[in-house]
């Protein structure tokens, strides 16, 4: 169902399916001077080139966070930690997807079956649920810390996060069953879902709705009020460090909620209009068809770009997870002081210790740099 489609699985359908002048559903009636202009010029190579780059990136980097707070939260994690837990996770099962795309972007084609057709489409369907609906619950515990922590300081609470984030999942699964129903195999090649269907548009629209606009109003409303109660106090909670960390910690999920914004708002923009104009003439032809299908198909890497690009943000705007990441880092390592347990065990050559030393002192240097510009 479209459901999948809002979440950028349909991917495949637009190399394999919207490109091609021979195809035989609702995308047929294209003419080779039209496919001419839709076509994006060697995206057989770069796209794939892209997605593997994406699912490297994002594997190492959401499994990092995943070890790094998980090593934190044994000791004195943050609430807030457990949400970006389960961010991570989600976005690191979802990049597990990206190299069957690429392979699909690459030959035209879907060649894996029907079985992982609906499971990709399912996972990726979940994982653009679920994404939204943390930033959500971010965004929320945000606003309690900053504007209300005296009045729900029970909705704080460890096992309350624990049992948002199983709720969280359960509803993106549930959400995310439409595509394993209505996501199909055509023709044996092409991983595809009738856009043309009129409960197929309905539903695009209600997910969108649901899984997209809501949310941002949600996150507008708790960011607002945040930012209204921070200049209040800005004068008398200036030398407050419980004030500071949280300002700091507003910070950083306002900006993984920018990267969410700024990487799935084209998608959706192309997808309304596509749904809108699907319900009004019933068909995309000319312009429109080129304008709309083109934009789907960068949006859709636009928008698998976000699931690589929080670790980065983790690491440049926060110092306890660069710190935390260091440590982890130099622990696996060695034991004890870095410098000389390195540099002394007999078990590394002359050329490893030096490259070791040199890493551990850039990895210093990159600590002390954001500590003291990035505050």
């Amino acid at each position: 169902m479209a459901l999948s489609d809002v979440t950028m699985s349909s991917t495949s359908y637009f190399y394999t399916h919207a490109f091609s002048v021979n195809s035989t559903d609702d995308y047929d009636y294209y003419t080779p001077v039209e496919n001419d202009l839709l076509l994006l010029p060697m995206s057989n190579i770069y796209i794939p080139v892209l997605y593997v780059i994406m699912f490297l990136a994002g594997f190492l980097g959401n499994l990092f966070v995943i070890v790094v707070i998980g090593k934190r939260r044994k000791k004195n994690g943050r609430l807030v930690d457990t949400f970006v837990m389960n961010l991570a996770l989600a976005d690191l099962v979802f990049v597990f997807t990206l190299p069957l795309w690429a392979v699909s972007a690459h030959y035209d084609e879907w060649p894996f079956g029907e079985t992982l057709c609906k499971i990709s489409s399912f996972i990726i369907a979940v994982n653009r649920f679920s994404n939204i609906f943390f930033l959500t619950c971010m965004s929320v515990d945000r606003y309690l810390a900053v504007v209300r922590l005296m009045d729900f300081q029970f909705l704080r609470s460890s096992n309350c996060a624990q049992i948002t984030c199983s709720v969280v999942w359960i509803i993106s699964f549930f959400l995310g069953i439409p595509s394993l129903v209505y996501r199909r195999l055509k023709d044996d090649t092409v991983c595809w879902e009738d856009s043309k269907s009129s409960f197929v548009q309905g539903m695009n629209l209600l997910t969108i709705f649901l899984t997209f606009l809501l949310p941002v109003l949600i996150l507008c409303l708790c960011y607002g009020s945040i930012l209204v109660n921070l200049r209040r106090h800005s004068h008398t909670a200036a030398n407050s460090r419980a004030e500071a960390r949280r300002r700091h910690s507003v910070k950083i999920v306002l900006a993984i909620i920018v990267a969410f914004l700024i990487s799935w708002l084209p998608f959706n923009l192309f997808k309304t209009i596509q749904v809108i104009v699907l319900m009004s003439t019933g068909d995309l032809s000319g312009k429109t068809r080129v304008i709309v299908l083109s934009g789907l198909t960068l949006s859709c890497c636009l928008a698998f770009l976000n699931s690589c690009v929080n670790p980065a943000i983790y690491f440049f705007l926060d110092q306890h997870f660069r710190r935390r990441a260091s440590i982890l880092c130099l622990s696996c390592l060695g034991q004890g002081d870095v410098h000389q347990t390195y540099i002394s065990s007999n078990s590394l050559s002359n050329g490893t210790s030096e490259l070791i030393k040199m890493i551990c002192k850039q990895l210093k240097h990159l600590n002390t740099y954001f500590d003291s510009n990035l505050k």
